[in-house]
């Protein structure tokens, strides 16, 4: 989160992206940096066992709202 807001503060757009484990944790991070409303794209946890395949899949999944974001 904090690269994100650091650059979407100097106007970058940025996106940052989590599992839903992260969830809370990236909102109160959002929060402590001054940007309650800034939230993540979040996607099924976990990532670390996941084939190429399926987090490919995940990627797939997340794309459109994460490119709507940006513009």
């Amino acid at each position: 989160m904090h690269d994100s807001i650091r650059l979407e503060n100097l106007r970058i757009p940025a996106v940052a992206v989590a599992t839903h484990e992260f969830m809370t944790a990236a909102r109160a991070q959002a929060s402590a940096l001054g940007r309650p409303g800034y939230d993540a794209v979040y996607v099924p946890h976990p990532i670390q066992d996941q084939t190429r395949e399926e987090i490919e899949a995940r990627a797939d999944a997340a794309v459109e709202e994460i490119v709507a974001r940006l513009l």
